[in-house]
């Protein structure tokens, strides 16, 4: 047992520690993006349409263009007080049926020495844009039959 004299610093020492371990959003910064990577079951083409969809509805960017011949999908910088975001996506076809989306998200905050690359979303958020394609991926396919 803890002695009550040390309970102060016990949980003083644990609120630091956990101060530490999350780390305010957009605070932190890095030297590369962050990439995560979903497998879906479409063929490239409606999975590349799917993300293009959904970088225009979710304002992942500006000026969307989706390059069939490289498979990939990116927007322009979109800025907006102070930050700016730019999205890429890169499809690969897996086999006959599933296909592999790798989706980086660049945030970079305006300071005085320019503009600085953070980690403004977290795995979740990410998960959120998946979810997000799978949905188009069903409109898309649905809008095939």
């Amino acid at each position: 047992m803890i002695k009550r004299a040390l309970y102060p610093i016990v949980i003083a020492a644990m609120t630091i520690f956990f101060a530490a371990c999350i780390a305010p959003s957009g605070r932190e910064v890095i030297d590369r993006p962050d990439e995560y990577s979903k497998t879906f079951e479409a063929k490239e083409e409606i999975v590349l349409r799917a993300v293009a969809i959904v970088f225009r509805e979710k304002q992942m960017g500006s000026n969307v263009v989706m390059n069939t011949a490289e498979k990939t999908v990116t927007t322009d910088y979109f800025t907006r007080e102070g930050w700016r975001t730019r999205s890429i996506a890169r499809v690969r076809q897996i086999n006959w049926k599933e296909s592999e989306v790798v989706l980086t998200v660049i945030t970079e905050k305006q300071s005085k020495a320019g503009w600085e690359m953070r980690r403004l979303l977290g795995k979740e958020q990410y998960d959120n844009a998946f979810d997000a394609i799978e949905m188009k991926i069903y409109e898309e396919m649905a809008k095939r039959e």
